[in-house]
């Protein structure tokens, strides 16, 4: 029998169960391990959450996850969200300013 160890499958060409991580509020490390693949799961993230329709997650799921992540990650997140889709920021404002509070000290020095 051949005994080698299968290639690694890259995150970019793994499919991501969005609604199962914000079920569990839990991220595995595998997609965490680089800054890089922390961008890429950040970017999918946001196509993700601007998709699906209303009511598929709640913002305390959506922030939980956050809550995980880097927060030069967490900033990407909003930022991205931007630059996607200015005008969901009014959905998603209790959660962005909750978030950008925590950050105002380090913005503005």
């Amino acid at each position: 029998m051949n005994s080698q160890p299968k290639p690694s499958v890259p995150f970019a060409a793994q499919a991501v169960a969005f609604d199962e991580l914000l079920a569990s509020g839990k991220i595995p490390q595998d997609y965490l391990t680089t800054e890089y693949v922390s961008q890429q799961f950040v970017e999918r993230l946001v196509h993700y959450v601007l998709s699906v329709p209303a009511g598929s997650y709640t913002m305390a799921q959506l922030s939980h996850l956050l809550e995980q992540i880097d927060p030069r990650a967490q900033v990407f997140f909003f930022k991205r969200l931007k630059e996607t889709s200015p005008e969901s920021l009014k959905h998603f404002a209790p959660l962005y300013y909750g978030f950008m509070n925590e950050f105002h000290s380090l913005l503005f020095t």
